[in-house]
C-alpha cells in the first residue's frame, strides 16, 4: 500500500490545509478552534484539531519550555500536520508558536498553510487564565512564559487577524470561513 497517495477528497473542492492559530496564552485560539472544527464538520469536511495543551501531554511530553525545546514541539507538530494536509485534511492547529522562524517553517513545510492570529492584549489574557499561570509566572514560579520572561513575535504577514477582545467567537469563526471559501480551500 502507497501510504504516499493523498486520500480521495469527499468532494471535488475539499484539498488539506493547516489553520495555524497563533497568539498568547489565553487570547482564545483553543475558544476558535473548536467551534471552527464542528461547522467544518457540519460542512462536510475531513478535520482534525491540533491543541497545544493536548499536543504537550501526548506527544511532546518530554519537550520542556526554552526555545530549542518549543522549536522542537513545533518541528513534531509540523510534521503531523504535513502529513494529514497532505491527505486532504482540514487541520487545525492551536498553537502559541511564538517565534516567527518557528512559524515560516511550518508554512514551508506544510505548504497549504493559512496563519491567524489570534491578538489580545496580554491584560485580557491574563483576566482570562483559568489556571494562574500568568500569575505563577510574574512571581517567578515559572520560567520562560511566553509574553512575561520569554517574548513573543507577532506575526508580520497573518493571512487573518482576529482580535478576540473585540469581536464575538461567531465573527471570528465566520471570518476564517469566508477567508477558506475565498481562497477555495471549502466551497
Amino acid at each position: 500500500m502507497n501510504q504516499n497517495k493523498p486520500l480521495t477528497p469527499l468532494n471535488n473542492y475539499e484539498k488539506g490545509v493547516a489553520i495555524w492559530l497563533t497568539g498568547l496564552s489565553g487570547s482564545g485560539k483553543t475558544t476558535i478552534s473548536l467551534p471552527l472544527v464542528e461547522k467544518l464538520i457540519n460542512m462536510g469536511y475531513r478535520v482534525q484539531i491540533l491543541d497545544g495543551d493536548v499536543v504537550r501531554q501526548k506527544l511532546t511530553k518530554d519537550l520542556g519550555f526554552s526555545k530549542e525545546d518549543r522549536d522542537k514541539n513545533i518541528q513534531r507538530v509540523t510534521f503531523v500536520a504535513q502529513q494529514l494536509v497532505k491527505h486532504g485534511v482540514i487541520v487545525v492547529c492551536a498553537f502559541i508558536s511564538p517565534y516567527l522562524s518557528e512559524r515560516e517553517y511550518a508554512r514551508s513545510e506544510i505548504g497549504n498553510f493559512i496563519e491567524v492570529f489570534v491578538k489580545c492584549p496580554i491584560e485580557v489574557c491574563e483576566q482570562r487564565d483559568v489556571k494562574g499561570l500568568y500569575a505563577k509566572a510574574r512571581s517567578g514560579e515559572i520560567k520562560n512564559f511566553t509574553g512575561i520572561d520569554d517574548p513573543y513575535e507577532e506575526p508580520k504577514n497573518a493571512e487573518i487577524t482576529v482580535n478576540t477582545s473585540t469581536s464575538t467567537l461567531d465573527d471570528e469563526v465566520d471570518q476564517i470561513i469566508k477567508y477558506m471559501k475565498n481562497t477555495n480551500y471549502i466551497s
